[in-house]
């Protein structure tokens, strides 16, 4: 099976998050042409067996999760009839099955928040885990939008261009083809403070070069852009995180790449920018791994 034919996933778990989700995923299955697949994974079965809810008069949890993932996927064929619909419902830790559903999927779509005492959170452990360590792009649908990924609100894609972005940038571009909108390409830029000078002669001058170097890895990530698409390419200086929150609040989608390093190390591989987006970013984020 190619990339191209490879499911999307949505990880759901019935709260109004995960819903919304759900309504971004089956609009972006039907952009892209492909399957939506819709995931419960719970550890039900750990903490309450099939016979003990019985004997309480209480629907068992994978009952519970049967009905969350059926809801979920009339929700999804209302919003798109012509996309192939598939459930399951998995006993296991939500990261690990979700990173895993990852490996044979195009993407994975996931709410900011979930049930449970996470809720509180910025973003919730289960989509921050997932983001930072599936294999395919995740996309966290956050921020106050219309839950649409056909018809967003602001009409255009934003792409923070980092030092390996190569991965992003084909991803930003297949999603503003899809939609038929333009491509916001922003390469932020800082003069580092020692840099600074008070002589008359040469005031300036460092910030004209920095500004100079960011236009060029701009440029560079830019090479391949194709000839029929609209591309507004911007250098703006200041911290990364800050100038990408900034311009989400006119985007309807937000891409960064985040490197990967070795299978083997543990904890979370999100660089800052990328963790600090998926927190705050007012539109949702699509986080694209790079490899190193």
């Amino acid at each position: 099976m190619s990339t191209m034919d490879l499911p999307l996933v949505a990880g759901v778990d019935g709260s109004e998050p995960s819903l919304r989700a759900v309504d971004w995923a089956a609009d972006e299955a039907a952009l892209r042409g492909v399957p939506l697949r819709l995931v419960n994974a719970s550890l039900w079965e750990r903490y309450e067996g099939a016979a003990l809810a019985h004997d309480l008069g209480k629907p068992s949890g994978r009952s519970m999760a049967e009905d969350i993932v059926g809801t979920a996927a009339r929700r999804a064929r209302r919003r798109a009839a012509d996309v192939r619909i598939s459930t399951d419902v998995l006993p296991e830790e939500p990261e690990y099955a979700l990173v895993r559903e990852g490996r044979n999927a195009s993407a994975l779509v996931l709410g900011n928040r979930g049930r449970g005492g996470i809720a509180n959170l910025l973003l919730g452990s289960v989509s921050l885990t997932v983001a930072a360590h599936a294999s395919c792009p995740v996309i966290v649908i956050r921020g106050n939008h219309d839950n649409q990924a056909r018809t967003g609100l602001r009409g255009r894609i934003l792409l923070g261009v980092g030092d390996a972005s190569t991965a992003a940038v084909d991803f930003a571009y297949e999603e503003a083809k899809r939609r038929g909108v333009p491509l916001d390409a922003v390469r932020a830029w800082r003069r580092p403070a020692h840099e600074t000078t008070d002589h008359p002669l040469l005031a300036g001058e460092p910030t004209r070069l920095h500004e100079e170097q960011a236009a060029k890895v701009l440029e560079a990530a830019l090479k391949d852009t194709p000839a029929d698409m609209e591309v507004h390419r911007r250098t703006i200086e200041g911290p990364a995180r800050r100038v990408l929150l900034a311009a989400s609040r006119e985007a309807d989608l937000l891409v960064v790449g985040a490197r990967r390093r070795q299978p083997r190390h543990v904890g979370l591989q999100l660089g800052r920018v990328a963790h600090t987006v998926l927190h705050h970013s007012a539109c949702p984020v699509a986080v694209v791994p790079e490899r190193a």
